[in-house]
């Protein structure tokens, strides 16, 4: 039976954008209404970033084990080589995805959103159809997110997969071939070479994380040297054949020569596009801003009362992005004054080793004309680094502060488990911190973020420990 339903805020997704736009609405007493057509959670959650992580752990504790079966680490040998079963790591995977996943539910329902599971098309700004209901809103907020961008020569299907289907595999692939050399195809390029892969990585640009500044990238450049992953810069992917036991990946090299990579499976990660298709933007009539819907600084679009977050909007597409884009938007409905101008968006790559980005570069500012001072720790000086075997990857923390006035302007990171200080380095920019205030906080010993405090120092003239 049809049914229809009236509701101050409807939201379009279930993401890290849409799930908490639909919470904070609820919060605030809005009446609120979310559609997802998947599990909620959304690509994050339930296919990106929280099971990407699990392999990528579950793959370091392999590469661990794996070294110690062939010779003692510290003091630690295992008398035969581990053996993995993947099929039980993905299960293992799927149960914090599916404990996260819950969890979401639990918190929608607490705050009072209605959830409805389905496909929504919409047949005007304000209206759209969930299967045989209707939905009309005051407000709609577009958290539809992204998807993986296809190359129109290696369409996914069979042997070439995109990363979704990467995690769940049920065995891992002998022979790996990766498309693209960002974050996405490094991560998990990375995970199934410690897995036991052999991984050859093609990549269009001259350097692997060509986003990133070659220092940073060079710690991880020379993992993949000493593991064995197979590069090859400047190179096209041209398309697949099949071939013996597998595919074949069909590539020109920088040098204009054509290869043929043997593989069990082509990993596509050439990046991710916005989910513009198939649900009817069309008939919304909002204005776009190339593949992306245009919004201002409040995430309105040019439909009044109708919001977009998230990777529909633009870069970064980023999950904590779009959650902080989504609480804004809540909140401008409820009636407080909000607009979204962060300092800075900090990035992380979960590679070996990690890097961390917050803010400007050098490149960057000179880019812009400033001015600047840049002071540059290594993981090679840190206590904690050489506790955890994290001092001989060429990793450090650099700090890029003006000359002026020490004004912090960017940080940035490469080494073991830098990941846990990108909250650091994003207070610090978002707060306006100096030099000064940097080298003034009494840090932890023995933590990495000693790094950064020496690294201030190191900026201002009288670095401790180098």
């Amino acid at each position: 039976m049809a049914e229809t339903i009236q509701t101050k805020v409807l939201v379009i997704g279930g993401g890290p954008g849409g799930y908490v736009a639909a919470i904070r609405a609820g919060q605030l007493g809005l009446d609120t209404t979310l559609v997802e057509g998947d599990r909620l959670g959304g690509t994050c959650l339930i296919r990106g970033c929280i099971p990407s992580k699990a392999i990528i752990h579950a793959a370091g504790g392999f590469e661990a084990m794996r070294h110690a079966a062939e010779k003692p680490v510290h003091g630690v040998k295992l008398s035969g080589a581990p053996s993995i079963d993947f099929r039980e790591t993905v299960k293992w995977k799927d149960g914090i995805v599916g404990r996260l996943n819950a969890g979401v539910g639990s918190l929608l329902k607490r705050a009072k959103v209605r959830v409805i599971t389905g496909f929504a098309v919409f047949a005007d700004a304000k209206t759209c159809h969930v299967g045989g209901t209707t939905i009309r809103a005051e407000h709609v907020i577009l958290a539809n997110g992204s998807v993986p961008a296809e190359l129109p020569f290696l369409k996914f299907g069979g042997d070439v997969i995109s990363s979704s289907e990467a995690l769940s595999l049920a065995s891992v692939p002998a022979r790996l071939a990766v498309v693209g050399a960002g974050y996405i195809g490094l991560e998990l390029g990375i995970a199934f070479s410690k897995l036991g892969s052999k991984v050859t990585i093609v990549e269009a640009e001259g350097q692997v994380l060509p986003l990133y500044d070659a220092d940073l990238v060079a710690p991880v450049k020379r993992w993949l040297e000493r593991n064995g992953v197979t590069l090859h810069l400047g190179a096209k992917a041209k398309g697949a054949e099949p071939g013996k036991g597998g595919t074949s990946l069909l590539i020109e090299t920088a040098e204009g020569k054509a290869l043929s990579i043997p593989a069990d499976k082509i990993l596509v990660t050439v990046g991710r596009k916005p989910h513009t298709q198939g649900w009817g933007l069309e008939a919304m009539a909002v204005d776009m801003a190339g593949r992306f819907i245009k919004v201002d600084d409040q995430c309105r679009t040019s439909m009044r009362d109708v919001w977009a977050i998230g990777d529909l909007v633009g870069e970064p597409m980023l999950a904590h992005k779009a959650s902080a884009q989504g609480e804004m938007v809540a909140e401008i409905i409820a009636g407080h004054k909000r607009r979204f101008n962060p300092a800075t968006i900090a990035a992380v790559c979960f590679t070996e080793p990690e890097i961390v980005s917050a803010g400007l570069s050098p490149a960057d500012a000179a880019r812009q004309g400033l001015e600047v001072v840049v002071g540059q720790f290594p993981f090679s000086a840190n206590g904690r680094a050489l506790s955890m075997d994290g001092a001989d990857t060429g990793g450090f923390v650099r700090v890029v502060a003006r000359k002026s006035d020490h004004r912090v302007l960017g940080i940035q990171a490469v080494g073991m488990h830098v990941s846990e200080l990108s909250a650091q380095f994003a207070l610090a920019l978002e707060m306006g911190a100096l030099l000064e205030d940097i080298a003034g906080t009494i840090h932890v010993h023995p933590t990495l973020s000693e790094a950064f405090h020496e690294s201030a120092l190191k900026a201002l003239g009288h670095a401790i420990h180098i």
